[in-house]
């Protein structure tokens, strides 16, 4: 059926993983086992199926497994809307992974083209309460998935700040040497921006029209420090104003990677900051619920979900509406739990996988319905 979800999936030396294989349909996966078996690893291998670094932002040879360590492959064949793609994902060496798509040499944002990935794991739980990078980073990986090309931007960008930084750190005052850079960093960070606040908007369209159990997040972009300019002009003549008193800092102070994403629980009117940890992870549901929803009429599939011990912080009656929700939605979520009982509301309507481990090396079996 037409969808996007992955109907099979290989992992080789990867991780904890030495060889391992799942055959799917487009249900969602509830993956349980102990803690350490091995869970989050294969969350991990389906999150690289998107560009980027993956839900742990690992380097390349350190998701091979060791003590081998002789490099790692994924294999995966992936039903994208009304196409079949076969894609390879491998690094060997220590090397940078390499992605091929139905046999041919790919780039990584090959893979946002035909795939779309979200995710939300314990380590975000932190995400209102700690530094805004993490919060910019959740927000890109959220902007990226209606706009792929968003990825190409960031690089661009980042290339062009840390070299323009450079130059501030080692005191170059001739403005011959700034003017190429900031007309890049003007560019790609007017379109970051953009890219940002269209996101943005689609995802409070998507909460606003759904059913839900879950609390709206009211979502707001700001910067840390004075305004972003809304187009390239504007943000190459801020630059340029802006370099006497960035030579002081050693660092550039304008510009997109100056953003924060400030988060309301509306119907309290309260900062998800200043919320219980509970509240701030139900504020986080909500917003991969709506994303997911906006996916699916933006690129016309749900995309994939991983969801690492999504139960933890979510009581029985919420833990059965989550799973309401991913079922209505159609999309294959990848969830991950200690324990069979936390998918006991999913019955039939998932794959049930367990995940045991024997001397460091993981093990996976399917399991039937009760």
């Amino acid at each position: 059926m037409p969808g996007l979800y992955l109907s099979d999936l290989s992992l080789s030396h990867f991780r904890s993983h030495k060889s391992a294989r799942l055959t799917l349909d487009a249900r969602p996966v509830a993956i349980h086992g102990p803690n350490g078996a091995g869970k989050t690893n294969i969350l991990e291998a389906v999150s690289l199926f998107s560009p980027g670094r993956g839900l742990r932002r690992a380097a390349a040879q350190d998701m091979a497994r060791r003590p081998e360590a002789l490099g790692w492959k994924l294999s995966g064949v992936l039903q994208s809307l009304h196409q079949l793609h076969e894609i390879e994902i491998t690094a060997q060496d220590g090397a940078a992974r390499q992605v091929r798509i139905d046999e041919k040499a790919a780039t990584q944002m090959a893979l946002g083209r035909v795939a779309r990935v979200l995710w939300l794991v314990p380590s975000m739980d932190r995400l209102w309460i700690e530094g805004a990078e993490g919060r910019r980073r959740f927000l890109d990986r959220m902007t990226m998935s209606f706009t792929p090309g968003h990825g190409e931007a960031s690089l661009a960008y980042d290339k062009a700040m840390r070299e323009r930084n450079r130059l501030l750190k080692d005191q170059v005052r001739d403005a011959h040497w700034y003017l190429a850079l900031e007309r890049q960093m003007a560019e790609t960070g007017a379109a970051i921006h953009a890219n940002r606040k269209a996101a943005l908007v689609l995802v409070a369209e998507s909460q606003a029209e759904a059913q839900t159990a879950f609390p709206v997040a009211e979502l707001d972009l700001i910067q840390t420090e004075g305004e972003m300019p809304e187009n390239a002009e504007d943000l190459r003549e801020a630059l340029a104003e802006s370099r006497f008193r960035d030579l002081v800092a050693g660092r550039s102070l304008v510009g997109p990677h100056r953003a924060d994403l400030h988060g309301v629980y509306a119907a309290k009117g309260v900062r998800a900051a200043d919320c219980s940890t509970g509240e701030q992870k139900a504020l986080l549901v909500s917003l991969i619920l709506a994303n997911a929803r906006a996916l699916a009429r933006d690129f016309g599939a749900p995309p994939l979900l991983l969801l690492d011990e999504v139960a933890a912080h979510l009581d029985a009656t919420r833990r059965a509406a989550l799973y309401d929700e991913i079922c209505a939605l159609g999309a294959q979520a990848w969830m991950t739990g200690t324990g069979p009982e936390l998918f006991a509301e999913l019955g039939d309507r998932a794959q049930h996988v367990e995940v045991t481990d024997t001397d460091g090396t993981s093990h996976i079996t399917a399991k039937e319905t009760e």
